[in-house]
């Protein structure tokens, strides 16, 4: 029982962790969302090597671009209303971040 509990705030706090970190969070969202942004998109530091969208490697979109793309859609890439203001960010900042390591 010690062992779970023990497991269990590990746990709860690796969520906690992720969700205090914008880009931890960003980067989640981008590998895993629904739908995932790796499914189209190019980036190395996702492992993603989609090639309907840009590579965002290429482009490097600063954290704006990538909000207003996400937030009204571009070319053949939707809008993605589902995502709350503060999950929009959080991928444009890894987005930012990512492609310019």
């Amino acid at each position: 029982m010690k062992k779970l509990c023990i497991t269990l705030a590990a746990l709860a706090a690796g969520i906690a962790s992720a969700q205090d970190n914008p880009e931890v969070e960003g980067k989640r969202l981008f590998t895993s969302g629904t739908p995932a942004c790796i499914l189209c998109h190019t980036l190395r530091d996702a492992g993603a090597e989609g090639a309907i969208g840009p590579s965002l490697d290429e482009l490097k979109p600063d954290a704006a671009r990538v909000a207003k793309a996400m937030k009204t859609g571009i070319g053949q890439m939707p809008a993605f209303s589902q995502l709350s203001d503060a999950q929009v960010q959080a991928v444009a900042r890894y987005v930012e971040a990512a492609s310019r390591r």
